[in-house]
This record gives C-alpha cells, sequence and structure tokens, in this order.
C-alpha cells in the first residue's frame, strides 16, 4: 500500500512547477517548505537570478531558517523547478544601533 502523501505532493509539485511563474506561485511553495507559521514572519522575494531571499524580523527564526536552507532549497526546487532557485537567502533584522555616544577621552 502506498501513502497518500507519497501520491498526492509529487503531484501538486507538478501542477505548481507547470504554472508561469509569479509572486502567487513563489509564496506558495514557500508555505509549503517552511509552513504556515513561519511564512506568516517571512517576506519573501524571488530575484531573477534564482536568488529567494527571505527578511524576517526576528534574529532567532533568521537562526534556524539559515540552519534549515538546504531542505528549504530542495523543497523549493521540487515544486518551483531545479532551474528557477538556486540560492536561498536569509536576511535577519539589523542589530539594534545605540545612540548614545561616550564623550571623548572616557572609557568603560
Amino acid at each position: 500500500m502506498i501513502p497518500v502523501h507519497d501520491l498526492v505532493a509529487p503531484a501538486i509539485a507538478g501542477i505548481v512547477r507547470a504554472a508561469p511563474r509569479s509572486a502567487e506561485k513563489t509564496l506558495f511553495a514557500w508555505r509549503v517548505a517552511v509552513g504556515q507559521a513561519l511564512a506568516r514572519l517571512t517576506r519573501i522575494r524571488l530575484d531573477d537570478d534564482g536568488v529567494l531571499t527571505a527578511e524576517l524580523d526576528d534574529a532567532r527564526w533568521a537562526k534556524e531558517l539559515e540552519r534549515s536552507s538546504p531542505i528549504i532549497l530542495g523543497r523549493l526546487r521540487e515544486m518551483l523547478g531545479a532551474d528557477q532557485v538556486r540560492l536561498v537567502r536569509i536576511v535577519g533584522p539589523a542589530p539594534p544601533r545605540s545612540d548614545r555616544r561616550r564623550p571623548r577621552g572616557t572609557t568603560r
């Protein structure tokens, strides 16, 4: 007996791959690759050179996605086509800036 998931996942991937390239298609593949919860926390962009950039506001999730990026890349390639995504780039928040400046000649 073959599990349903083993039949459905490749069928959906084939349908998605055949669709024209669009932001909605990329977002759908991203949701499948990372899950709905993480997809809500990210803003993604797929450039013409095949780099998918995911921006997050939480550094903790950025580290987790960075660690999982090889798996995510494989899932995206399965859904979008191996020639469509060559790299997943995770961009976390910038470290907080300190506006306080120490006067010259003082040390802590």
